[in-house]
């Protein structure tokens, strides 16, 4: 199991990088308020400075947290603490994620309040939806700068192999079935704006010695005693209410999961829905899992083998059946052995 050290150890650091962002939300949500409702334009030259400096010098603080994250997480594993060398946390400070300059991306939300306005948005909403914009890219860069700096950490000591992606509550279902997998020291985090996870460093003890991994990191605290971290996408969806499965997950989706259901494949079919007819009926379907390599077509595949449609090498299979989405199964079947039925045969239930 993962040492109740370093769950500590990344819990805290989670804690210290929300800290700073909360601090950074704070100082821009202030400056944004000085912004000349009547004058934008103009006002905006007078903040824009202390809106990229706000920013700015939270990512410095996020960023200089990385380094101690990590030497504590290898001293825990009482692995070698020798570093190749070590974060500067000014090299990921002053430019957003995508690469381009703080200004440019923080002018955003003044387009946004511009294109409101034009639209006919009442000019108090207006001015809320470009704050609530300004705010979520701060919060967003933060966290990056905060996780950019963690994987340069990594980098620098040979013992971390890779790391284990540790989910935060709120999170949406595309992270959720992310929770607990494990990637290598070089793998970039895939994220969305206002993404709260974050990584659990593994060290070469860790990985070889069956500690990344057990249920006891999920939840890392009893539901009211502080933060948490998943590392099973089944211990988040449980610790969820039924509402909150609903949301998160869509209804059908949801049901689909409760009922034993392949949280992955039904999470990224949604990725692919779209509507079409079938045998006269217009139906959801998804091209998700359909491709050569997908997990729906090698399912269809063996089954075309199986009853001996094609040869056992597969050679001359063609995938002709659409798969169906866990909602439209669902609304089709006649009854719940009928469901579990069709969400195996499309993949989404074992």
């Amino acid at each position: 199991m993962i040492a109740s050290d370093v769950q500590e150890l990344a819990l805290d650091h989670y804690a210290r990088q929300q800290a700073v962002a909360r601090r950074a939300a704070d100082r821009v949500r202030q400056v944004w308020r000085q912004i000349d409702r009547e004058d934008i334009s103009r006002s905006w030259q007078d903040v824009a400075p202390h809106l990229v400096a706000a920013v700015t010098e939270a990512q410095l603080a996020a960023a200089a947290l990385a380094d101690p994250y990590v030497d504590a997480v290898v001293a825990a594993e009482g692995a070698d603490p020798a570093a190749a060398g070590r974060v500067r946390p000014r090299a990921l400070s002053g430019i957003a994620s995508d690469g381009r300059p703080l200004l440019s991306l923080l002018y955003q939300p003044v387009i946004d309040w511009k294109v409101r306005i034009a639209a006919g948005q009442a000019p108090t909403d207006a001015f809320h939806g470009s704050l609530a914009s300004a705010l979520r890219i701060t919060r967003t860069q933060v966290a990056d700068a905060g996780r950019g700096a963690a994987q340069v950490a990594m980098a620098g000591r040979r013992t971390i192999q890779g790391y284990v992606r540790v989910v935060q509550p709120p999170a949406c279902g595309r992270c959720v079935i992310l929770a607990g997998k494990e990637f290598g020291w070089n793998k970039g985090f895939q994220r969305h704006p206002r993404c709260d996870c974050i990584h659990l460093p593994t060290t070469l003890i860790a990985r070889h010695q069956g500690r990344v991994g057990a249920d006891r990191f999920t939840p890392t605290t009893r539901p009211g005693g502080g933060a948490s971290g998943f590392i099973t996408p089944r211990a988040y969806f449980n610790s969820l209410s039924r509402a909150e499965q609903d949301r998160v997950f869509g209804a059908a989706g949801a049901r689909a999961i409760r009922e034993g259901g392949d949280m992955e494949q039904i999470v990224n079919a949604r990725r692919g829905m779209r509507t079409m007819t079938v045998s006269g009926r217009r139906v959801r379907t998804t091209s998700e899992g359909t491709t050569r390599r997908g997990y729906f077509y090698r399912l269809e595949r063996r089954r075309a083998i199986d009853r001996g449609l094609v040869p056992s090498s597969g050679a001359g299979f063609r995938l002709r059946t659409a798969r169906l989405m866990p909602e439209e199964i669902f609304r089709l079947a006649a009854s719940r052995d009928e469901a579990l039925s069709m969400l195996r045969r499309f993949g989404y239930l074992t």
